[in-house]
């Protein structure tokens, strides 16, 4: 192996820099010429694959987004977009390919490693952590403390004030952002798709809290759980409460990475082109309790990842 590229691809998060840079540098370590893929598979298939050295990614460790940008792509669903995307690899002599990214980004790696023979490793980079078979995925932690900084000084207003706010945080498919910020947080409750829940007993709930003297109430909905603005209607129109809505939205992936996400990066860039070096395809690498393992994407892409029942049961409990 002579030459590598690395892209990142989907939805970006802070830590993409840092896997980036632990890539290259690595990658000239160890002899290898590096090269980065601008705007994903979108850019694959369009050749914009640049060469890179340790000054393309000097002082980006904590910058947040990704340098190498990111995009979606239909084309590349296609068996003509795959084609141009192999050839355009093959023309430059690149021998392996790192993508950093979510489900569907590995997708298309395992897609390239299956039917193509090109030797690929994903990262995980979402900050949903949704991604079955890693601990964390990249950008999580960044994301969660962004989401708590926002809940802690909505939390000084709602006190002055005696509200209720909706605070509405990502996870279209999986609520672990929003359990875990809800824990963090001490609100009052958690809306996530993971758990059947019941809005009058919610309204009652803060209803209690009122009577009790308890007059400011936070609740966090995952966003694939419904609109926080919708839920806020039902709030005033039932509860009758002073009652406000707060949309975090793309807030919660920009952001400068913080130490857990810049190592964690760091860590699986490096674990990456070992792979590679190894003769290892069409894995991922996967932070397992302490260390950094290498797992199958088929046995990782398409599953959905159980949220921890013991969280879910903690929040129950300290919400009360």
């Amino acid at each position: 192996m002579k030459r590598i590229a690395v892209m990142t691809s989907g939805g970006d998060c802070p830590g993409m820099n840092a896997a980036i840079r632990s890539v290259v540098r690595t990658a000239i370590a160890h002899n290898l010429e590096p090269f980065g893929i601008e705007h994903g598979y979108k850019g694959l298939i369009e050749g914009k694959i640049i060469p890179m050295n340790n000054k393309s990614v000097a002082n980006i460790i904590q910058r947040g987004g990704t340098i190498l940008k990111s995009a979606r792509s239909m084309e590349f669903k296609t068996d003509e977009g795959q084609r141009k995307a192999v050839n355009n690899l093959a023309e430059l002599g690149i021998d392996g390919l790192i993508v950093i990214g979510g489900d569907g980004s590995l997708t298309g790696a395992k897609i390239l490693s299956e039917r193509y023979g090109i030797k690929t490793i994903g990262i995980p980079g979402s900050i949903d952590n949704d991604l079955c078979c890693t601990d964390m995925s990249i950008g999580v932690d960044t994301a969660l403390n962004t989401i708590v900084r926002a809940v802690d000084s909505i939390n000084d207003t709602a006190s002055s004030h005696d509200r209720t706010f909706l605070i509405e945080v990502m996870g279209r498919n999986c609520g672990y952002l929003a359990l875990v910020s809800a824990i963090a947080t001490g609100a009052e409750a958690v809306l996530i798709p993971e758990v059947e829940y019941d809005i009058e007993k919610i309204i009652a709930k803060i209803k209690k809290r009122y009577e009790e003297g308890k007059t400011r109430s936070i609740i966090i909905i995952a966003e694939g759980v419904g609109s926080a603005m919708d839920f806020g209607k039902v709030f005033g129109m039932i509860g009758g409460f002073d009652t406000r809505v707060t949309v975090l939205g793309h807030l919660q992936r920009g952001g400068s990475p913080t130490v857990f996400d810049r190592i964690l990066a760091t860590r699986m860039g490096t674990a990456a082109v070992e792979a590679l070096l190894d003769g290892v395809t069409a894995s991922m690498t996967a932070l397992q309790k302490t260390k950094i393992e290498l797992v199958p994407f088929k046995d990782i892409i398409g599953l959905k990842k159980p949220l921890d029942h013991k969280l879910i049961e903690i929040a129950e409990v300290l919400s009360r």
